[in-house]
């Protein structure tokens, strides 16, 4: 943990617990302990909402789980700003989810790992004292004190590596007899455990206890036999070999080589003199090559993500594994100038490396791969293959049955090998922006904290691109920083600034290598996600781009995923990387014909046309004419049955389908961003944020007027009218509804008319002209009851009620309340009926009835959360603290506003700071 003591820290090695210095603070029970643990172990990084609720309920949250998160969210953060020595940690909303802003120093855990990592590069003096200051951090089972449900399998492992390390490094001191006090209990306790057990018989026999040593062997080798039905491993085997011949080294920790001529092969090129980040990366393969026999690993990342930087580093100081040699082989698989290497070239090269003479090397390919594995046979070995494109090209030089290890990086997956030789995938992604900013520094030095961090996000923490923008600045003392990253900011030239020392460098090379090596079929519907909007992309979108079954969309996507070109952030979810998704945009700008890009542009909006309609069909009555739901075929669209599914799929594709809106008002579509902006409106009248509303509306009015449309333009006044109204902001609201019934009225469609009377009614009720109000809103209700249009009726009488509420008419108010709430529910317009109930518990509350009102806000609440509409639950959440407050129940509204502002933070924060005075009156 920090040193000084300073501040807060948070340990997760025993109880979970937050400390100000070293007193600890109470946070409250499990779930908030539950909530900061996981934030804890993520630190620096997003946990989405989903995940949280994940992990503290399982399979079976509780309606309310998102509320509670949020409110817990909210004490936590009250709690680290109450620190004596300053906010030195604090949590950043950053959608999905939440991120925990501290120094990883001042987590146990996280310190923990640190230790280890620096003891792996010291003498063993050093390294013991630093692996017993880590085994230290540990006060019992870790994460006590939080759900069941909450697990971090990995800190066990964590504590088992840094153990082993430490013993090892007393071995190597000659500390057996302690070692041997220390390391009998646990054997005793778990005989299957093998390491330690090797442990233990090395500290029996240096000690002068060769026959002990035998007969813990035996001790072990029934207990494996008789619970598993093997044999110990290999190691250990080895080790008993040696004890029983009594030739075991006196320092020796590791098997040592066989008595082969000649000098143990060491072909590893030179590696960075730093690495930043790969912290977890760098444990995984200190496990595989601790624990696996036979190990195969493949790391897999996109280009230039710092596969070759990683496994090389690792390699350097895990040499010391692997007395019998290293062998390294670079097999050109995406090289830009030459072909890749085959396989029987590689052989030659590694069986010189093993000290084959040049004619003694076999001619047939497969008479080199059995003196390969013949030669490496039984040996400890570590075997780099660099830069795979295919499994094929791989396989003959994998030993079976051996005791060493592969490592093989490529921008392919390679899954073939986890089938065949039961290898080990890791896919790299980019480095953390603290870790990405280390990397300019090592070459730039220190700079401005926030231009370094700019810059490092305009390269998109991708290894490559940050090495080439340090360079860059410390070759060329004339640019600055901030030239950089202003060179950068504009994505148009951003590839281009990244590179460096000709055509075949740099990182738009090192991309056109991997999109030139795809089949034909592959390539294209690249070049079609390089013309589309967005960051993500999923199999529906990409079949109604491509006109191709959603089936074989998908199939061509999770291979693009498999070669790195794009990720699958989620089930069907795929993104590519930041300077990826450019790299595509310039190049279906070159390969694509305008009618191409334009047609990839039409197939987008149609598919975002009929998928939201659909889905806002599920969620809300529908008032307007539009109609695209027979646009495309059911097949077509992805599940949209339910409510819940389609607000889901509103929630993961907003961000795209404002992408889409924006590129179709720049190719001057104006009737479909109005009519795609209407019916998305829709969504953000039951999930209403504030920006992303009225960045819709105004982008759908502006569509409209420039179309010349009047039904677009009338239907978007109302549109931007309800964005008024939602946040209470009366500024334009009356002059938009004016004006839309206006243009209704030109039209003659009666339908239109009536609704834009409902909004200007209530515009005018906002502005406080009650009576005027209350006088068109009624004519409107009664205009529904004569035309029997319940959608238009159940809406008038909800806005009158809100109307006459204002105006003090609590009875009538609550007469028209309660005609509207029950067409919401013959509807089954949740969103509206939730409305309805705060405003009868509003009502309620002020004609003294206190028990009713408590009533209606209960059942208000429960029905928002279960539909998860954040802000209006949060609107029920206050006036059910003003109720609780009336009735005296101080600690009760305190707590319900404590929920309120935690989903007003995520929902409406600019009504935070007048909620947080209103309660903090109750003290």
């Amino acid at each position: 943990m920090a040193e000084n003591g300073a501040g807060a820290r948070v340990e997760l090695l025993g109880p979970v617990r937050l400390l100000d210095g070293a007193q600890a603070v109470a946070i409250g029970g499990p779930g908030v302990r539950g909530l900061l643990a996981l934030l804890a172990l993520k630190v620096g990084k997003v946990v989405p909402l989903e995940e949280i609720i994940d992990a503290l309920w399982g399979h079976d949250p509780p309606a309310t789980a998102r509320t509670i998160v949020h409110g817990n969210v909210s004490h936590l953060r009250r709690v680290l700003r109450d620190m004596a020595d300053g906010p030195v940690a604090e949590i950043l909303t950053s959608p999905p989810g939440y991120q925990l802003a501290i120094d990883p120093e001042r987590i146990d855990a996280h310190r923990a790992r640190a230790l280890l990592d620096r003891a792996a590069l010291e003498p063993p003096a050093r390294a013991s004292a630093l692996l017993a200051e880590a085994l230290a951090l540990w006060q019992g089972p870790a994460l006590s004190g939080v759900p069941d449900s909450v697990r971090a399998p990995e800190l066990e492992d964590l504590r088992l590596a840094v153990h082993g390390a430490r013993v090892d490094a007393d071995l190597e001191l000659r500390r057996h007899n302690e070692l041997i006090v220390e390391l009998s209990p646990i054997v005793r306790a778990d005989p299957l455990a093998e390491r330690p057990a090797g442990q233990l018989m090395r500290a029996l026999y240096r000690a002068g206890r060769r026959g002990d040593a035998l007969e813990l062997y035996r001790t072990v080798s029934r207990a494996t036999l008789r619970t598993l039905g093997v044999e110990p491993g290999s190691e250990l085997r080895w080790l008993h070999e040696r004890v029983l011949n009594d030739d075991l080294g006196a320092r020796s920790v590791a098997a040592p080589s066989p008595a082969e001529p000649g000098k143990a092969p060491s072909q590893l090129p030179a590696a960075l003199p730093a690495l930043a980040g790969r912290d977890e990366e760098l444990v995984w393969l200190d496990r595989l090559a601790e624990t696996a026999e036979s190990a195969v690993a493949v790391v897999s990342g996109t280009a230039g993500v710092g596969k070759s930087a990683l496994v090389v580093w690792w390699a350097h100081h895990a040499e010391k594994r692997f007395p019998d040699g290293v062998l390294f082989a670079s097999l050109r698989g995406f090289d830009a100038r030459d072909a890749p290497m085959e396989p029987a070239d590689l052989l030659t090269q590694f069986l010189l490396g093993l000290g084959v003479a040049a004619g003694e090397v076999p001619e047939r390919l497969h008479e080199r791969v059995a003196l390969y594995r013949s030669l490496i046979a039984g040996r400890r070995m570590l075997v780099l293959l660099d830069d795979a494109r295919t499994a094929e090209q791989v396989r003959p030089l994998l030993p079976p049955s051996s005791r060493s290890m592969t490592v093989v990086t490529s921008r392919s997956r390679l899954e073939g090998l986890a089938v065949s030789h039961a290898a080990r995938l890791r896919v790299l992604g980019t480095l953390a922006p603290e870790d990405a900013v280390l990397v300019i520094e090592e070459l730039a030095g220190p700079g401005d904290f926030d231009l370094n961090h700019a810059l490092a996000r305009l390269c998109g923490y991708l290894p490559l691109a940050l090495r080439i923008a340090g360079a860059r600045l410390s070759s060329s003392p004339q640019w600055t920083t901030k030239d950089l990253v202003d060179e950068l900011g504009n994505e148009r030239t951003r590839l281009a600034a990244l590179q460096v020392d000709g055509a075949d460098d740099g990182v738009r090379a090192a991309f056109d290598v991997s999109y030139r090596g795809l089949p034909p079929e592959l390539a294209r519907l690249l070049l079609w996600l390089g013309a589309l909007p967005g960051e993500a992309v999923g199999p529906h979108l990409m079949a109604a781009v491509a006109g191709i079954p959603v089936a074989q969309a998908r199939r061509a996507l999770r291979t693009l995923a498999t070669h790195n070109l794009l990720a699958e952030t989620a089930r069907d979810v795929f993104v590519s990387h930041d300077l990826v998704r450019l790299y595509l945009w310039e190049l279906a700008q070159s390969e694509l014909d305008t009618d191409e890009r334009a047609g990839v542009l039409a197939g987008a909006v149609r598919y975002y046309q009929a998928a939201s309609d659909t889905a806002r069909r599920r969620m809300l009555r529908i008032v307007d004419s539009l109609d695209f739901t027979g646009s495309l075929p059911a097949e077509a669209l992805p599940p949209l049955r339910t409510y819940d599914e389609a607000q889901d799929w509103f929630a993961a594709e907003w961000p795209n389908l404002l992408a889409v809106l924006d590129a179709a008002y720049t190719a001057a579509r104006y009737s479909d961003v109005w009519r795609l902006a209407r019916v998305a409106h829709t969504y953000r009248v039951v999930h209403p944020l504030f920006d992303d509303w009225n960045r819709l509306v105004d982008l759908g009015l502006a569509a409209a007027e420039a179309a010349g449309e009047v039904l677009g333009q009338c239907w978007m006044l109302i549109s931007r009218c309800a964005v008024a109204l939602t946040f209470e902001l009366p500024q334009g609201c009356l002059a938009d509804a004016e004006r839309a019934l206006d243009l209704a009225g030109g039209l003659g469609d009666k339908r239109l008319v009536t609704s834009a009377n409902i909004h200007l009614g209530s515009a005018l009720s906002l502005l406080s002209h009650h009576d005027e109000a209350i006088e068109r809103l009624r004519e409107a209700v009664a205009e529904t009851e004569r035309t029997g249009d319940l959608e238009l009726r159940g809406q008038a009488l909800a806005n009158c009620a809100e109307t006459e509420k204002r105006a003090g008419r609590v009875q009538d108010a609550i007469a028209h309340q309660l005609g509207s709430l029950e067409i919401d529910r013959e509807l089954g317009d949740d969103s509206y009926a939730v409305v309805s109930l705060n405003n009868l518990a509003e009502l309620h509350l002020r004609a003294g009835d206190r028990a009713a009102a408590e009533r209606y806000t209960r059942e208000g609440v429960e029905l928002a959360t279960a539909r998860q509409l954040e802000l209006q639950e949060g609107i029920l959440r206050v006036t059910l603290a003003r109720i609780l407050r009336a009735g005296g129940s101080v600690d009760a509204a305190r707590e319900q506003y404590g929920l309120a502002l935690g989903l007003y933070e995520w929902t409406n924060p600019g009504r935070v700071s007048d909620l947080r005075a209103e309660a903090a009156e109750l003290d």
